[in-house]
């Protein structure tokens, strides 16, 4: 009897206790009046920034390392009005923040981008510095974080117009290409040697009228005047994010340089193109006459695929594969050429076409992740618009060397169809289809003699599967060193260093490392 009289007593003494005492902060949410704050770094730092473009967001952690929260009296930069940085402070765009509560052993993420103002001054990459403190005041404590950037002067091309008619662009300042940047009809577009081109995601080049890349560069004959990869000479065209690591041999982040159907006479030599989803396109999809055309002379086309259009957000809208030369009835001559990384296609030609790959070395190895599954010399008559269409199709492939990752690296549709004007002669080739020594229905016998063609002999390249550091110079040894002299003879290689005129090498390359 007395517990039950006692029950009701406690119950109410318990509920009494519980309205007068003050509720139990958890310790990580009590305020502490001491304690600094860590930071994931000291400087936040954007590596060639091109001026007048926003940088991508760079992150930068604020972290509460104290076992009790603190408030953040203060956030902001040295200059808020007229500084080339913004914030973004817990979601919101802000120059300046106060009273930010972080937990104990909590943090809180701000984004910072910068845009820098073009300082006047001409020269090559990291022209000038500008730098500026992103300030904290805590618990009577000021602590900085230094923002940095090596800003670089550029030309931009934003593709609001056409560029002016023989518009010439010179290496005192790199280029900037953003959406399409249009060379008109009638006009052309000359780039000097030792220009930097740098394409933002999506952006596309497109010539109307004429393109000549280094077409009057002339090195010189002597043993040391190579023209090597790092050569202050060579016209280089990549992705505007190129010079991050992660970015260094990615693909498809800008479309390409497009050769309109009423293009002419287009020049390229000396060059480097690559990071995008093809290196150059001749669009001429009704096949008119006469034929976009591009002499490709000394140059390196890589980091190539269809397969990564979206990049940065911004979609391709050409609707074609990745290829380095991607031929819609064009005419294209090729000497001297390096092809490598492309993850579908070197060359794919649609509907017809007239193409010469002389001396060229095509070494399809792309990154260790991908899975190549089409050949990299790829050739078809039928039209790319009408699969019912086809168009007459010429090609010579000479002194070259066509090998990569899988058994097919060459593909021909409809031979039959244009077989009286194929000629495929002193090269060193990777096939099954085409490795018999007699013709058959549909396919060429690539072994046949008197081509003095090598078929799968593997080439020892001095260095492959590396990702960036690949080397297609031919090793002691290799099966395409001192081949037969068949003209047309190129009588200086890729690098600009001389060929044995009784017996050259096969490919780009004509010495040894």
């Amino acid at each position: 009897m007395i517990k039950k009289l006692l029950f009701p007593v406690l119950l109410l003494l318990s509920g009494a206790l519980s309205v007068a005492l003050p509720g139990c902060k958890p310790r990580e949410e009590e305020l502490q009046t001491t304690g600094a704050l860590a930071f994931s770094a000291d400087t936040v730092k954007f590596d060639t920034v091109f001026t007048t473009i926003r940088t991508v967001t760079k992150r930068l952690w604020v972290y509460n390392r104290n076992p009790k929260a603190v408030n953040v009296d203060l956030v902001s930069l040295d200059n808020s009005a007229t500084s080339p940085y913004t914030l973004i402070i817990n979601g919101d765009l802000k120059q300046t923040a106060t009273n930010l509560y972080i937990r104990g052993n909590d943090s809180l993420l701000i984004l910072v981008r910068a845009q820098l103002k073009d300082s006047g001054q001409n020269g090559l990459a990291k022209d000038f510095v500008v730098q500026e403190n992103l300030n904290f005041s805590t618990n009577g404590q000021s602590q900085h974080v230094l923002l940095r950037s090596f800003g670089q002067n550029i030309y931009l091309h934003d593709g609001t117009q056409p560029l002016p008619c023989n518009d010439v662009w010179t290496n005192d300042r790199p280029h900037v290409l953003y959406n399409t940047v249009v060379v008109p009809a009638t006009c052309k577009l000359t780039i000097k040697p030792g220009t930097r081109i740098y394409a933002h995601a999506g952006a596309t080049l497109l010539v109307e009228g004429t393109l000549l890349v280094n077409s009057d560069y002339a090195p010189g004959t002597a043993a040391t005047d190579t023209v090597k990869a790092g050569n202050a000479n060579i016209v280089r065209f990549s992705g505007d994010r190129s010079g991050e690591a992660q970015y260094a041999t990615a693909p498809g982040q800008w479309t390409g340089i497009v050769l309109d159907a009423g293009s002419r006479s287009n020049v390229v030599r000396y060059a480097l193109i690559q990071n995008s989803t093809f290196g150059i396109l001749l669009y001429n999809p009704k096949n008119l006459s006469p034929r976009p055309d591009v002499t490709i002379q000394n140059s390196v086309i890589r980091y190539i695929s269809g397969a990564n259009v979206g990049f940065a957000g911004v979609a391709s809208s050409t609707g074609l594969p990745g290829a380095g030369v991607l031929s819609l009835s064009g005419k294209a001559t090729l000497e001297n050429t390096l092809f490598s990384d492309c993850y579908e296609y070197a060359m794919l030609a649609y509907g017809g076409g007239d193409y010469s790959v002389n001396y060229c070395t095509i070494a399809n190895y792309p990154a260790v992740s991908a899975v190549r599954q089409t050949p990299s010399l790829t050739f078809t008559n039928v039209s790319a618009l009408d699969t019912m269409q086809r168009y007459p199709l010429s090609l010579r492939v000479t002194n070259s060397i066509v090998w990569g990752s899988i058994d097919d690296e060459l593909l021909f549709q409809h031979y039959d169809d244009y077989k009286s004007s194929v000629v495929i002669q002193n090269s060193l080739l990777k096939t099954q289809l085409y490795k018999a020594a007699t013709d058959a229905a549909g396919k060429p016998g690539l072994l046949k003699t008197g081509l003095n063609n090598l078929l799968n002999a593997d080439p020892k390249f001095v260095r492959i599967n590396t990702a960036s550091n690949n080397d297609y110079h031919l090793a002691a040894g290799s099966p395409a060193l001192a081949r037969p002299l068949l003209p047309p003879f190129i009588p200086r290689d890729l690098l600009n260093l001389p060929r044995n005129a009784a017996t050259p090498d096969l490919g780009a390359y004509e010495t040894t490392k």
